[in-house]
């Protein structure tokens, strides 16, 4: 498989159905970008103070989780109402079986292009990080008409399930002037951004999303 067969992969169940069916043990089988130690700083900024005490019993949505482990340092710190949704039934089961223990982190299998077992302004919190990245590929200046349709579908949905007063992180890679015409396209949102890493490590970025006055209602 070329790199660019292999990046309009990543956006099909059935290529990471087959990544993680090779899963080793409880260790990650890909921690897209960062795990939670480095993302620490940006959940207290955004998440821990902003949203409080009283924020950890809110709906928290990991969307496309696979088999990262941030749920889980979340609900250490007293995120008791987690869910997680992914399109690769393999990795869900997987996830269900490590963690029979831990119910307050629920997993789906569901497409983030189309959650309709998701009710309607029922999120608190919407976290991403690589799920939107891996619908992307081919040039960045031209995006392919299925990176648009996918992408919009996406935001949409992510839209729709977030209260009013919700918020959406996203931590990702691709440079803020590529991926901010995707993530708001018609002016959706209220963003904010910050620079993350760096130093001895690659610069990557983390959005901050929340619904723009234009979509309450």
């Amino acid at each position: 498989m070329s790199s660019s067969e292999e990046a309009q992969a990543l956006g099909r169940s059935e290529f990471w159905d087959e990544r993680y069916a090779k899963a080793d043990g409880d260790k990650p089988t890909h921690e897209w970008f960062r795990g939670f130690e480095a993302l620490e700083p940006f959940f207290d900024k955004y998440l821990f103070k902003e949203r409080g005490a009283e924020g950890k019993g809110g709906k928290l949505l990991h969307l496309g989780s696979g088999d990262s482990t941030v749920p889980y340092d979340l609900l250490e710190r007293g995120y008791i109402n987690q869910l997680c949704i992914d399109f690769s039934k393999v990795v869900v089961d997987l996830m269900k079986s490590r963690h029979t223990d831990k119910p307050q982190v629920e997993w789906i299998v569901g497409d983030v292009r189309d959650m309709a077992g998701i009710d309607t302004k029922s999120v608190d919190v919407a976290f991403d990080k690589g799920t939107l990245d891996a619908m992307i590929y081919g040039s960045p200046w031209s995006p392919p008409e299925e990176v648009l349709e996918n992408s919009g579908k996406y935001i949409n949905e992510v839209l729709r399930v977030l209260k009013d007063d919700g918020v959406f992180l996203y931590v990702t890679y691709r440079q803020p002037h590529f991926i901010k015409p995707i993530l708001n396209r018609k002016n959706e949102w209220d963003l904010e951004m910050e620079v993350m890493g760096g130093g001895d490590s690659f610069e990557y970025f983390g959005f901050v999303l929340k619904k723009h006055i234009s979509m309450l209602s």
